[in-house]
């Protein structure tokens, strides 16, 4: 597909201190439009934290007996970077969702809280400050808003909270009676964009775990990994061309969901090859090759972005640089024949499937499965510069070794124990 291009909604202006009069009308439509879930927790918090005027936030999303960190901005601590890929944001880090913490208490309350000082707190405040955080990082958290996020039915799902409102001179303020207003009525407008997420995400999933009972060798960590490492990718790619930021954060969304489901048309290759636990015959391996044909069937139709990439993905992410790749030309619109034409070469490959060739490469070498050990990252990197110009696009390459340490972050993030 041709990659999408966005134009931005976002047209009043700011102040010094990053705050606007409120939302543009069609920021919740612009908000609406992002499929993968974490992407609209990030934009949806980067826009209150431009609401409010605030330095620093977090969303919380409820996992079971505990909240998880979904999202984590702070412009003191992480400012504006080159990579959108941060440390804090994929720490294996969890509360438990009880009412001790401010965010636990916000959501099982489901009350809106604000402190003008978390060190100072009311004798009437319902819970107590955790200063876990800002001992470990040196940050110094004094107002703070949280807000209970809720999907369909009033169902709250998490919390979003922001801390450290500022002014014009960037002193550090309470939370205006304005803004303690307006920006949970921003968070109840998204949140059908994030119940949309959800569902994508839970769809996704279902997917992938299906294709884990018929392949043992295939996980969802390591679909997700994929997934994550394509999008992070083509950031940088897309950054290092000069391609506006909301192209950027409208093409990321889609080739995250799309590379997760690179694999899935192996549900419909047989078990007696998909779980053999050897090396495969001549005649085994051409009926394996299919699984891109049945993948791109699954989303032949493109009814969107999404099903489009989807589609080009699983056709062509096995196809290589320089030839010699499959399924090749036979997967044209129909793909009904034997594959029999000439392999895709260079740009003839869409570029969301030269990526996910190469993150899904990374991440099956680095992966331990029961037919090899996981490979020593020197080892990867050599192997993935030798087949740089024949196997892979080199500049594809390049934009993964400039993040290659957000990488390893997010492999340690997504573990396969976590699954």
């Amino acid at each position: 597909m041709d990659l999408p291009e966005t134009t931005s909604h976002r047209t009043k202006t700011r102040g010094v201190d990053g705050r606007t009069d409120g939302p543009h009308p069609d920021l919740i439509n612009q908000i609406s439009q992002f499929n993968d879930l974490d992407t609209i927790l990030e934009k949806v918090l980067f826009e209150a934290r431009m609401m409010a005027g605030a330095d620093a936030g977090s969303v919380y999303i409820i996992h079971g007996n505990r909240l998880k960190f979904s999202a984590v901005q702070n412009n003191s601590l992480f400012p504006a970077a080159e990579t959108d890929i941060r440390l804090e944001q994929f720490m294996d880090t969890s509360l438990p969702l009880t009412k001790d913490s401010i965010v636990g208490c916000s959501i099982l309350t489901d009350r809106i809280l604000a402190a003008d000082d978390a060190y100072r707190l009311p004798p009437d405040f319902p819970c107590a400050f955790d200063a876990t955080h800002d001992r470990r990082s040196g940050y110094r958290t004094k107002s703070i808003l949280t807000i209970p996020l809720k999907i369909f039915e009033n169902r709250v799902v998490g919390a979003i909270q922001l801390i450290n409102a500022k002014n014009r001179r960037g002193e550090v303020i309470a939370f205006s009676a304005k803004n303690k207003a307006r920006v949970p009525v921003f968070i109840r407008g998204v949140a059908g964009a994030i119940e949309k997420g959800m569902i994508y995400r839970g769809w996704i999933l279902r997917a992938l775990k299906m294709a884990e009972l018929r392949d043992p060798f295939e996980t969802g960590m390591h679909a997700q990994r994929v997934g994550i490492y394509s999008a992070s990718i083509y950031k940088q790619w897309a950054r290092k061309r000069g391609i506006c930021g909301n192209e950027i954060q409208h093409t990321a969304d889609l080739i995250r969901l799309a590379a997760m489901q690179h694999d899935v048309g192996k549900l419909g290759i047989p078990d007696a090859i998909l779980k053999k636990p050897g090396k495969l015959t001549r005649d085994e391996y051409a009926e394996m090759k299919w699984h891109t044909i049945y993948g791109y069937r699954l989303f032949a139709d493109n009814m969107t972005d999404l099903d489009q990439m989807s589609a080009e993905i699983a056709l062509n992410h096995h196809e290589k640089w320089n030839g010699g790749g499959y399924p090749g030309s036979a997967g044209g619109a129909l793909i009904e024949e034997p594959m029999s034409g000439k392999s895709k070469k260079g740009m003839e490959i869409p570029l969301s499937a030269r990526i996910t060739a190469l993150a899904d490469t990374f991440d099956t070498l680095s992966s331990e499965r029961c037919y090899k050990p996981a490979w020593k990252d020197a080892d990867i990197r050599d192997e993935i510069r030798k087949n740089t110009g024949t196997d892979f696009d080199p500049e594809v390459v390049a934009a993964f070794f400039d993040i290659l340490e957000d990488i390893k972050k997010i492999r340690c993030r997504y573990r396969e124990a976590d699954q």
